[in-house]
């Protein structure tokens, strides 16, 4: 008996050593005399959106450049949404950079009365600074024309932002662009209009598409508003489109045309354009979608 055990030992270690060679060969490819070496983890994809980047430009309108906001019929770029170094406003650069380095690696190439024609300049100014971030808010003036008939063509609209995307591209690939919508004209109409000096300034030619006979609520005037809304709604539509097909840009998914501003929100002098207050809501915005994890 002792014997028998000892030959099956022996033939199972035989066997097994048989067995454990084999499963060694399969492992390394068949026959193969050394083992292939491990494969190295696929590394991880770099993220299209970076919610904190180093520096930041700025292009667009009047809002921009914080038109009225600080006295008549005047830039106040200093509460800027976008770059402004006011407490009051706590601006888009500052809460991303901090006040010092906002002061250092930010700039304003928004231009008030601009429209989306003008906007490939600006953008051709901005990345010669090789910003990580430029942002974009641009369109209210394209609405804001002396007639309905005057305003931008929205296949003109489009192709004013996609010469402007690319000439950035052009110039910096890698930057990011935040993207503002297109403010709701009729809702500052609303507004605006229960301020008798706000109608005695819009009679100067403010916005007159929208403005022009601001209590006047007949079919033609209904008319006319409504066409000037469904044009700024056309152009949002245009920003989100554009916008979706570059990797590095960001629309604000209609968050500013959403934002239902109050008299606090408008400037005292113009009753059209944002406040300081108003400025500082859009920055709050801006913030919040720069900094959104998708």
């Amino acid at each position: 008996m002792r014997k028998q055990g000892h030959r099956s030992r022996a033939v199972a270690a035989v066997l097994t050593a048989a067995l454990v060679g084999v499963a060694g060969c399969d492992a390394v490819g068949g026959d193969s005399a050394a083992p292939t070496a491990r494969a190295k983890p696929s590394p991880k994809p770099t993220p299209a959106w970076d919610g904190s980047p180093a520096s930041l430009a700025a292009v667009g309108d009047s809002i921009t450049r914080g038109f009225d906001a600080c006295g008549v019929l005047t830039d106040c770029p200093d509460v800027s949404w976008a770059t402004g170094g006011s407490a009051q406003v706590d601006s888009l650069a500052v809460r991303l950079l901090g006040k010092a380095r906002a002061a250092e690696r930010s700039w304003n190439y928004a231009v008030s009365g601009s429209r989306m024609a003008d906007l490939s300049a600006q953008m051709s100014q901005a990345a010669s600074r090789a910003p990580a971030l430029v942002t974009v808010m641009v369109g209210a003036n394209d609405a804001c024309r002396d007639s309905t008939a005057a305003m931008t063509p929205v296949s003109e609209f489009r192709a004013g932002f996609e010469d402007a995307l690319s000439v950035l591209r052009r110039k910096a690939p890698k930057a990011q662009v935040y993207v503002a919508s297109v403010p709701n004209l009729k809702r500052l109409w609303s507004q605006g209009r229960t301020n008798p000096l706000g109608k005695q300034v819009w009679k100067l030619g403010v916005c007159p598409s929208m403005l022009a006979d601001a209590d006047a609520v007949d079919a033609a005037a209904t008319e006319r508003r409504d066409t000037v809304q469904k044009r700024v709604e056309e152009y949002n539509a245009v920003l989100k489109q554009v916008c979706a097909k570059d990797a590095h840009c960001r629309y604000d998914g209609g968050a500013v045309y959403d934002y239902r501003f109050g008299t606090d929100q408008l400037s005292h002098w113009d009753w059209f354009h944002p406040s300081v207050n108003g400025q500082a809501r859009l920055a709050e915005i801006a913030y919040r979608k720069v900094k959104a994890v998708t």
